[in-house]
């Protein structure tokens, strides 16, 4: 029997030693097959393998403002999920916890209320293990402080994230501190259809997207002696950052006031742009429209740059041009206007304020039409093309290349010599038959208040990068619109239509900053013909008139209430940003505020050098409250300084400015102290000092 049992065991030994024996014969036969018969095969696959590139996205440039604040740039953000299949999911725990979790987490996040955090956690427990999620989402955005204070969290503060199952995924994002300030402008990014890159798909970031985007760069991997590794072969070069013209503070301001006058008039879409007279450069740009999915106005289609009829703003081009080249030697000269001008045989022409003749001096100042199309066509009328060719030789129709993505030129066509070309010619002499974008109507007056200097407008002031490159100021045509002299003949016609007895933007006046400028009214066009019940309105001018910092164009549609005039609508505008810029001391006023008022600023205090309740006793008096706690605004009675101790400037700002008052302020943060102190009788127009603190 034991002779019967060890001859088993033997043969199954042996059948064993023979399948490993067998096994080791295939496994030297693959070797040799591998190694030696298709070593060239492999040997060329591994090849192929290794000498494979990868591409290495560039890291994209910043948009910063003209103080080197950013506008936009590149942020890691985060995405929450959790594994409900993780391998050691602490399910009794969670469930024991989920009452503090959903509470901090909408505490945190407040998206969702408790009740709504704890349903939105439990669901996927309903499901039986296998079926469970793996990456169930919780939340996306998240900043790298919003990850670690999650991480604080109930059952998410354990360490092993196998147990709590909790994982975060990193993106990078284009991402805009200011929010929507200047967003048109700045412009957007987004995939690209056919590399899947993400490139500039509007304003800035479009036009300059290959100065941002940087250079690609590559890697493959090599075969070390320990292992095989990613090899940078070619570095990518980063984007180079591009420094704008942007202010901030002047967009703010800008920004606000054409939300104002919009939201007051009830306008379909409103566009303003301020520039700096002697360099060109965009200090603000501002484009809004009705918010199609909600109440008030939003970041609109970047309109500064989009071509429309001008209406009246235009005469001022018309008549530079006459003056300059002697049309009108005489400004005393009387035109006559009658009821309306049959010009070459077409419709009439007529004018909004009738009168029997009209100063050519006074042309601007009461916008005149007959009194322009009679200056223009007594030298034109024989050959209507050469007033195109005119305005061309100005260098108006060149391409601006401001960096604004959709720049479009002028439309000024070239005008038959026939009666056909003799009425275009009239009618564009004041406004229509043409199409200007908001920008070179501006460049226009820019002109005129840089005694005839032709700045080119312009949102680029430098690039950063492997070669620093300042942008010069660059200039139109020939550098000159016109010379110094008619420049001055211009502001003082502008000048009139604002403070003379008869000028349409009388309503602008005001004894604080004088402002010079022209009103603009044209019909919009709608099924092939103008609709006489929409307007856009426009006005453009500079200030202060007497010596001219900043030009400003203002473009209003379709007002519905409250305002209808040009001056009334985007003059006011331009009005408001004029004196907020004052108030502000941004226009070489001082802004110290003299006064034998004492100081109710706040002394310096410290703990250590007084008992410890009397010491925060002084601190709730004069320190600033939380962010959370901040102060409603209060009412005050008439002729007294409103309290805005505990405001953000913002709010500050506007509530002392809508009382009439001009603000100088230092530090950042909220506002800690005022001067005059609040509540005191303090006369409009005078100057209140705010000390601000974080």
């Amino acid at each position: 029997m034991k002779k019967d049992n060890r001859s088993h065991i033997l043969i199954r030994y042996g059948v064993i030693i023979v399948l490993i024996l067998l096994l080791s014969a295939r496994i030297v036969m693959k070797l040799c097959d591998t190694t030696i018969i298709d070593a060239d095969k492999w040997n060329h696959r591994a090849n192929e393998l290794l000498s494979q590139s990868k591409v290495i996205v560039p890291p994209r440039g910043n948009i910063l403002a003209s103080d080197g604040s950013v506008l936009a740039t590149n942020l890691n953000f985060y995405t929450a999920r959790i594994d409900y299949r993780a391998e050691k999911f602490n399910e009794k725990l969670f469930r024991d916890t989920i009452d503090h979790l959903a509470a901090r987490m909408a505490e945190y996040f407040p998206v969702r209320d408790a009740a709504g955090w704890k349903k939105h956690l439990l669901n996927p427990l309903d499901k039986v293990r296998e079926k469970r999620p793996r990456a169930y989402k919780l939340m996306s955005g998240l900043s790298h402080t919003d990850m670690e204070i999650m991480r604080t969290f109930p059952f998410f503060s354990i360490k092993n994230r196998n147990r709590n199952g909790l994982t975060f995924e990193k993106y990078m994002r284009r991402f805009n501190p200011y929010g929507d300030m200047a967003r048109r402008s700045i412009g957007g990014v987004g995939e690209t259809t056919e590399s899947k890159e993400i490139h500039g798909i509007s304003g800035l970031e479009k036009a300059l997207d290959s100065l941002l985007y940087g250079k690609i760069g590559y890697s493959k991997m090599i075969n070390l002696t320990k292992k095989i590794t990613d090899w940078t072969d070619v570095p990518a070069i980063p984007g180079c950052d591009i420094v704008t013209t942007i202010d901030i503070n002047m967009q703010d301001i800008v920004e606000s006031e054409l939300n104002n006058v919009l939201d007051t008039c009830g306008a379909d879409w409103g566009v303003a742009v301020l520039m700096d007279v002697r360099n060109g450069d965009i200090k603000a740009i501002s484009n809004l429209e009705r918010n199609p999915r909600g109440e008030g106005y939003i970041e609109a289609r970047n309109r500064a740059v989009m071509g429309y009829e001008p209406g009246s703003v235009v005469k001022t081009l018309s008549m530079m041009i006459a003056v300059e080249d002697g049309l009108i030697p005489d400004l005393d000269e009387v035109l006559p206007t009658g009821g309306g001008w049959a010009y070459a045989g077409g419709r009439p022409i007529t004018d909004a304020h009738h009168s029997a003749s009209i100063r050519v001096g006074d042309v601007l100042e009461q916008s005149s039409n007959i009194g322009m199309a009679r200056i223009i066509t007594r030298k034109y009328n024989d050959n209507p093309g050469a007033f195109y060719s005119r305005v061309k030789s100005l260098g108006f129709l060149e391409p601006m290349n401001t960096g604004i993505a959709g720049e479009v030129p002028p439309r000024f066509d070239s005008i038959a010599n026939d009666r056909g070309g003799r009425i275009a010619l009239s009618r564009m002499s004041y406004g229509y038959a043409t199409e200007i974008p908001p920008l070179y109507t501006l460049a226009i007056y820019n002109a005129i208040a840089n005694d005839g200097v032709f700045v080119r407008p312009r949102l680029v002031k430098e690039v950063k990068g492997a070669i620093d490159s300042v942008m010069p100021i660059s200039y139109m045509g020939d550098g000159r619109a016109c010379s110094q002299r008619t420049a001055g003949i211009l502001r003082q016609m502008l000048t009139n239509v604002v403070w003379g007895d008869h000028g349409t933007g009388r309503f602008l006046r005001n004894n604080t900053v004088r402002i010079a400028g022209k009103t603009g009214t044209c019909y919009m066009i709608e099924n092939g013909s103008y609709n006489q019940n929409k307007k856009r309105l426009a006005f453009c001018g500079f200030f202060p008139a007497d010596n001219p910092k900043y030009s400003c164009v203002v473009l209003t549609c379709h007002p519905t209430k409250n305002y209808f005039g040009a001056a009334t609508t985007s003059g006011q505008v331009l009005r408001n940003i004029a004196l907020k810029l004052y108030s502000r001391g941004m226009l070489g006023n001082s802004s110290d505020y003299r006064s034998k008022t004492p100081s109710n600023e706040a002394p310096t205090f410290y703990a250590s050098a007084m008992g410890r309740k009397a010491y925060d006793k002084v601190k709730s008096e004069f320190l600033l409250p939380s962010h959370r706690a901040l102060k409603s605004p209060v009412t005050t009675s008439k002729g007294t300084l409103p309290d805005v101790k505990g405001y953000s400037l913002r709010e500050a700002l506007v509530a002392l400015e809508t009382a009439g008052y001009n603000i100088s302020y230092s530090g950042s943060g909220y506002v800690r102290s005022m001067t005059p102190a609040a509540g005191t009788k303090v006369p409009r127009g005078s100057r209140v000092r705010l000390v601000l603190a974080n």
